[in-house]
């Protein structure tokens, strides 16, 4: 689906919660018997004490999912989402761990978070602009965090706010230990998955599979240990730019003491965008953080055209060239993983590509293992 406009982009984010939500709200399908909860219970049948239900049109425990995550204080509680489109801010704070969302029709594109605040975006309250941190509609902090075919979206465009210079826009960032999205969707522009830690020295480990992840600027970003598996990233057209490049995929910001960055496997980048209009990634070494050393292997992974087979790395700063940083590709295919010039292109050798698996990013947390859970 080709999205350009404003109307196409909100329609986008929200298609497919239109049937599902009227299931929920007490539709024809619902006063079959069909729950709106699918097979995960319901406030009258609840799979344990520790779960809470979202509904809303008010057939749970509560309409918003920040209002579920406030009551779910404590650790190991689970919230069951059902479709519709959910437009709030949700913050997970680090105390909620080991805290789980269960998209309940599992489908991701029946349940939808957005909002569309902008690192420009001016707050309620006078204060000044969110930033690129305040701008993203879901916040998780806990460490143990698993979603499951959820949507996380921000849909502020440029095109609606040429005052706003400040473009980036987070659907999610998440910053905790162990935290695990399976079949979920991303949908953004500039800045899209934030995938961060709460401190320089802490080395967070994170795993997206079967994921579906759009943006046009560094819209996977930040210093996680991030594994994505079986994952597919899209690079969006852009209107409003006369030229390549259009974007950037990643944009790791790895601490230079973690030996572990992004690791993209399985995958595939595909592209609305002409060919080679968009750069698999560069190098964000942030203004808190001048020792970063990005870390970004992409192993096993269909390149479309829309990567710039040439020239697929660039630098975000001249100070820090991306040949110094440490990225590399092994084993990739498609037209946009051709190899024109070996410079352009660091590939790894067999026996250094053993260390760059999910196994060895992740060590002993083993995510994948709850796959079909």
């Amino acid at each position: 689906m080709t999205l350009r406009t404003g109307t196409s982009r909100r329609s986008f984010v929200v298609a497919g919660v239109g049937a599902a939500l009227a299931l929920g709200a007490g539709g024809t399908a619902h006063a079959r018997g069909r729950s709106p909860f699918g097979r995960y219970g319901s406030p009258s049948a609840r799979l344990d004490g520790r779960t809470l239900y979202v509904h809303p049109g008010g057939l749970g425990d509560h309409t918003t999912v920040q209002a579920a995550v406030t009551a779910a204080n404590g650790s190991g509680h689970t919230l069951v989402i059902a479709p519709g489109t959910y437009r709030e801010t949700v913050a997970v704070s680090a105390a909620r761990t080991e805290l789980t969302w269960l998209g309940a029709s599992e489908d991701a594109r029946d349940v939808v978070i957005v909002y569309d605040n902008a690192n420009g975006t001016q707050k309620p309250d006078g204060s000044g602009p969110y930033g690129t941190t305040g701008s993203a509609t879901t916040t998780v902090q806990a460490d143990g965090f698993t979603a499951r075919d959820i949507t996380f979206a921000n849909d502020w465009l440029r095109a609606d706010h040429p005052e706003i210079t400040g473009t980036q826009a987070v659907a999610i960032k998440v910053q905790g230990d162990r935290s695990a999205f399976l079949r979920c969707r991303f949908l953004g522009h500039q800045d899209t998955l934030y995938a961060d830690s709460l401190a320089l020295t802490a080395f967070a480990r994170q795993y997206f599979a079967h994921c579906y992840v759009e943006g046009d600027v560094d819209f996977v970003f930040g210093r996680a240990t991030a594994v994505f598996a079986h994952c597919h990233f899209r690079t969006l057209e852009r209107t409003d730019l006369a030229g390549a490049p259009y974007g950037f995929v990643f944009a790791p910001s790895t601490a230079v003491a973690n030996p572990r960055g992004y690791l993209v496997t399985d995958s595939r980048v595909t592209s609305e965008a002409p060919n080679a209009f968009y750069k698999l990634a560069r190098p964000w070494v942030p203004g808190s953080d001048s020792t970063a050393r990005p870390m970004l292997t992409v192993r096993e992974t269909r390149l479309g055209a829309g990567i710039d087979a040439v020239e697929p790395y660039t630098n975000m700063s001249a100070t820090y060239p991306w040949q110094s940083q440490r990225f590399a590709e092994y084993r990739n295919s498609g037209p946009g993983a051709e190899i024109t010039v070996p410079a352009n292109r660091p590939q790894l050798t067999r026996a250094e590509a053993a260390s760059h698996t999910p196994r060895a990013y992740l060590g002993d947390w083993t995510p994948w293992s709850r796959e079909e859970c």
